[in-house]
């Protein structure tokens, strides 16, 4: 559904604008770029469905191109961006008919996910927005890190290392990564995850599970027991496949699922990520913190 958006975003900053449009554009948003509140206005004639605007900009602020476009556009969402420093201002803007803020930097996941709930507030005509189902929350399949499963561990714990960076920022946005990886067959469906967790378990040797006599406790917990474990360990791992240790795939969600669903499967079921679904296949993933970013949301605009 993301194709059909059409963001204007406004901002000074050259790098943060290219920065954003390529982020969104890997989401399917289809971004129009304005450096200042002038050609801002100009922009209105390729009809944006949402509008991102920068507060502090030379020449016109923020505020007077937000009462500009209310007059010109009254139903077209706003949403503004703005330092930590500035939060007053950002508030006033809700008494100017911003449709919300977010303070910078702001991550990429979550300015997509405003983006999203803006454009429904807007198609369903200044109403309250309607509740998120899974597939408006998920990270697209694209956007997860991914490995093929006959690869190694050794490639598999670079790409999960890299999945901690973050992977593109400026110092108003940010994209962070997902810390597990998606396997994949050679089809490109979905055969497992692995984590830091499945590592652990993988570098466990099986004689300390197994059943020992009394005695042997004192020396299980020495230094010198541990000692170069767990360098070795690692050493013997890194030529496994990721096949070996990974773990099933997520459980699955359908996109259509209330975000309530998706918070009871993970729940009852312990884990922390879901596969989201379409027709039986496979095109993203619902984190719990994707969960976390919607309750913030909807706690805030109770205030």
């Amino acid at each position: 559904m993301n194709e059909r958006i059409k963001v204007l975003m406004v901002d000074d900053e050259e790098r943060f604008r290219a920065t954003t449009k390529k982020l969104l554009g890997r989401r399917g948003f289809e971004t129009i770029l304005a450096e200042n509140g002038e050609e801002a206005l100009e922009k209105l004639k390729e009809n944006p469905d949402v509008v991102i605007l920068d507060i502090k900009m030379p020449g016109m602020d923020g505020h007077q191109v937000l009462r500009e476009i209310k007059k010109r556009s009254p139903y077209l969402p706003i949403i503004m961006l703005t330092g930590h420093g500035a939060l007053p201002s950002a508030r006033e803007s809700l008494v100017e008919g911003a449709f919300d803020y977010l303070t910078k930097p702001c991550d990429i996941t979550i300015l997509a996910g405003k983006i999203h709930e803006a454009f429904e507030y807007r198609i369903d005509g200044g109403r309250s927005p309607h509740e998120m189902m899974a597939k408006e929350v998920m990270i697209p399949l694209q956007e997860y890190t991914t490995i093929y499963r006959d690869q190694t561990v050794k490639e598999a714990m670079i790409k999960l290392k890299m999945s901690f960076l973050l992977k593109m920022a400026t110092n108003r946005i940010m994209e962070t990564g997902h810390r597990s990886l998606l396997v994949l067959d050679g089809k490109g469906e979905v055969q497992g995850i692995l984590s830091i967790t499945d590592l652990l378990k993988a570098i466990m040797p099986g004689y300390l599970n197994a059943v020992k006599p009394s005695m042997a406790d004192s020396i299980q917990y020495s230094p010198m027991f541990w000692k170069g474990m767990f360098t070795s360990a690692i050493q013997g791992l890194i030529r496994a496949r990721v096949q070996d240790i990974m773990s099933q795939a997520p459980l699955t969600i359908e996109g259509e699922s209330n975000l309530m669903e998706a918070a009871h499967m993970m729940f009852t079921q312990n884990v922390r990520r879901l596969l989201v679904v379409k027709s039986g296949k496979a095109i993203g993933v619902i984190r719990e913190q994707d969960l976390f970013f919607e309750m913030e949301r909807i706690q805030r605009n109770m205030l």
